[in-house]
């Protein structure tokens, strides 16, 4: 199975400077989920006057039954500035496809356990590798989505936006470069390097405190 683990109060805030509308996936039984956390989070977004609103639904990684329940919602979603998933990596990518305008925002990291992993419909992937990326690469991972899971860029191999490894695939990094471009956030790729924090994982943890 996996969990999701809610990233850190730091970070949140960090993506919360404006108005936001929060999906609470509650998913497959395969993933554990934050439950009392989200619910702490929305309530104290909601005092603090940023929730517009939200939703707290099923297999937000089914993209057909998610865009039926973002039908109701969607006026609300207009009015945010972003949109804060809590979700596997899977669902928050399935979520930035679907709101491709839309700022979209993991407020959890991904964390593989041992056991069945579920199944999704979709191509997307989520390398359940702890510190998730995906909010600073418009919701697409450059770790499953690139060939060479790079996460500071694209190789230089791209030919007319396609993987010199895999020439069927589009490049994973121009397809990001796009999508923040779209969103008006190309601000974003910006940052310092960012060093992947692959110590969350609890197998991790766990076996070094055996040692």
């Amino acid at each position: 199975m996996l969990i999701t683990k809610l990233k850190s109060e730091e970070a949140i805030a960090s993506l919360t400077s404006g108005k936001v509308f929060i999906i609470n996936c509650h998913g497959c039984k395969e993933v554990g989920f934050p439950e009392e956390e989200a619910k702490a989070l929305e309530k104290r977004l909601a005092e603090e006057g940023k929730l517009v609103g939200s939703l707290t639904t099923d297999y937000v990684c089914n993209p057909t039954e998610l865009a039926l329940r973002l039908r109701s919602p969607m006026a609300k979603i207009a009015e945010a500035d972003a949109v804060l998933v809590l979700s596997c990596g899977v669902g928050v990518q399935t979520i930035s496809e679907v709101l491709e305008d839309k700022p979209v925002y993991a407020c959890c990291d991904t964390i593989e356990l041992p056991g069945f992993q579920g199944v999704t419909p979709l191509e997307y992937d989520c390398g359940q590798c702890g510190e998730c990326f995906l909010n600073l690469t418009g919701g697409i991972c450059p770790i499953t989505a690139c060939s060479k899971s790079l996460v500071n860029g694209p190789c230089g191999g791209t030919k007319d936006g396609k993987c010199e490894v895999n020439p069927d695939m589009e490049c994973g990094w121009e397809r990001i470069y796009q999508r923040l471009k779209a969103q008006g956030r190309l601000d974003v790729l910006k940052c310092p390097t960012q060093l992947h924090d692959f110590n969350t994982d609890e197998a991790t943890k766990a076996a070094k405190e055996s040692e």
